[in-house]
């Protein structure tokens, strides 16, 4: 198994109109040359999680800490205008606390939760998840 110290929340930049999942978003890592989406778990706008790449191998979402991570995605994060926006679902917000804390926090104790924005330049996942988690701990 691999030595997991990161779980990294993201979203897809996607309008909320947009119902959009892992074969989607398999389908746009495959044309960028990947082999397969870069994420292990994806939140779709209904509060479905689907799986992407399995946990045990390293992912391709979050350049130099792909090796030490599980990337989840949340479908989201732009406005109709093409703007950033946190505008997930209810049953989204639902289904990441139980994905991170019930699951994920349960197989990597010591894992720390972040953001994308985090560890880049990148406004994904477009909200603070260190505070976030904060609130859920």
């Amino acid at each position: 198994l691999r030595d997991i110290e990161e779980i990294i929340i993201h979203c897809s930049a996607t309008y909320p109109s947009m119902n959009i999942g892992v074969k989607e978003i398999r389908q746009w890592h495959l044309e960028r040359g990947w082999d397969n989406i870069g994420y292990h778990y994806v939140i779709t706008r209904d509060g479905v999680v689907q799986n992407g790449r399995s946990e045990d191998v390293a992912g391709a979402h979050a350049k130099g800490h792909n090796q030490k991570s599980i990337g989840v995605c949340m479908v989201g994060g732009l406005a109709r205008d093409g703007r950033q926006a946190c505008n997930f679902t209810a049953k989204q917000w639902d289904m990441l606390e139980w994905l991170v804390f019930t699951i994920l926090r349960n197989r990597y104790p010591a894992a720390e939760i972040i953001g994308h924005n985090d560890i880049s330049e990148k406004t994904c996942p477009t909200f603070d998840v260190k505070a976030w988690a904060k609130d859920l701990i």
